[in-house]
């Protein structure tokens, strides 16, 4: 990793950016994608099952009876661990549901606000070098509390022609029978045009690689809505110099093994701890399965030290990582500092793993430096919010005038009249 010691506030906006991907012919060949699907439906996803997957499907739905084999072949260990981070998630997300007050502004006069489910959801699952069941739970189960009626599971199958085994499991225990094989761009664009086979939705989720970010990208621009600009993970460590390195080592490989396009950065006040962890981090990284992604990804990667945890704070600040982990003393004190985050661990214990799987909070997060204007993924994700508002006669007659005035002003004149031919009839009874 590189290290850079204090740099001046000057230096950050360079420090932040994240590593560049090569993207020329991205948006020409994804569109193309769009394109195809929007226009050949069925027969395009097919093509491309076979050019990109190497698989020949006739059918691309799965099947009832695919889904109840499934059961067997995962283990109980796997089946319980899914059963007790579902039930944690169900409770995180389930405390967000609340009921709006109706407010009366002035007498006679009386607004709310309902919170209704979008009726239809697309939801991506990538299963490719990791099978992210464990995101399908992130975004199920919100979506079941936010009452949306259509859930739609698209997540791509091996060159046999299965989804992962985990994946469809863990779509069998939150109650998805809609689910297709369709992995890649030619998934979003099923999903937000519709096929013969694939119904549309009305807002896609979940995270993918670059084709699939752009796939998101480019659809919104024609009406669909995504659930936020994401792009490859990331995770920013604060520590002290009382940190343990190993555990700091460890957080920043939990990332770096997502893929070469992520970054993870550690921030310190402690020259000794960035010797500490770079050993750490030698040591744990030859232990990896993964171990060449993310040695790719450390290459891209930053340690840097500063004077102050609050010098530490308004840095990440600037960054907005998906996760901040703040591996310090007393780490609650600073929690006020933190204003640009996608989700916050706090102290030695709160490994960023436990929010990536099971203590209830959603990883769906915003990437990129996106956390300083987007949040997480949440039961609000799934709904839209429509405002009521009912006047009595005495209501109208309150701000009748306050409303004739200014669409007067603003020379809308049938607007005053709406008003002014109610209140005229009203002053004739």
């Amino acid at each position: 990793m590189k290290t850079i010691y204090n740099p001046t506030p000057k230096e950050w906006a360079a420090l932040t950016s994240r590593p560049t991907i090569t993207t020329e012919s991205l948006n020409e060949s994804v569109s193309t994608v769009l394109k195809q699907v929007k226009e050949r439906g069925d027969q395009a996803i097919q093509n491309y099952a076979s050019l990109f997957d190497g698989v020949q499907l006739e059918d691309f739905r799965v099947s009832k009876e695919e889904i109840q084999e499934v059961s067997k072949q995962v283990s109980e260990e796997i089946k319980q661990a899914i059963t007790v981070a579902a039930s944690n998630i169900k409770k995180f997300h389930q405390s967000q549901i609340t009921t709006e007050a109706r407010v009366e502004t002035i007498e006679g006069v009386t607004c709310w606000r309902k919170s209704i489910g979008i009726e239809k959801v697309g939801l991506y699952i990538p299963g490719g070098t990791a099978p992210l069941f464990s995101t399908l739970l992130m975004l199920t189960i919100p979506a079941q509390l936010a009452g949306c009626k259509e859930i739609v599971l698209c997540t791509p199958c091996n060159k046999q022609g299965k989804v992962n085994e985990v994946v469809l499991y863990a779509a069998q225990y939150l109650g998805i029978n809609t689910i297709f094989k369709i992995g890649g761009a030619q998934a979003i664009a099923a999903m937000a045009y519709g096929t013969e086979t694939v119904p549309q939705v009305y807002k896609i989720f979940g995270p993918g690689n670059q084709y699939v970010t752009k796939a998101k990208e480019l659809v919104q621009t024609q009406g669909v809505a995504i659930d936020m600009p994401a792009g490859p993970s990331e995770v920013l460590v604060i520590a002290d110099e009382k940190a343990d390195a190993d555990y700091i080592a460890a957080d920043l490989l939990s990332q770096a093994e997502h893929g070469t396009d992520s970054q993870v950065v550690f921030v310190t006040t402690s020259k000794q701890k960035i010797a500490e962890v770079t050993e750490a981090l030698e040591t744990q990284v030859e232990q990896l399965p993964r171990k060449e992604l993310a040695k790719k990804t450390l290459t891209n990667s930053l340690m840097i030290e500063l004077s102050t945890l609050e010098e530490c704070i308004a840095f990440s600040n600037e960054y907005a990582p998906e996760h901040l982990i703040l591996n310090i003393d007393n780490a609650e004190q600073y929690i006020d500092l933190v204003v640009n985050a996608g989700s916050v661990f706090l102290g030695a214990y709160s490994c960023e793993s436990a929010g990536d799987y099971a203590s209830g909070t959603n990883h769906t997060l915003p990437t990129n430096g996106y956390a300083k204007s987007y949040s997480g993924v949440s039961v609000d994700s799934f709904v839209k919010k429509i405002t009521f508002q009912k006047l009595t006669k005495q209501g109208l007659k309150n701000i009748g005038k306050t409303i004739e005035v200014m669409a007067e002003a603003e020379q809308l004149i049938a607007h005053k009249n709406a008003v002014s031919i109610r209140l005229k009839k009203l002053s004739d009874e």
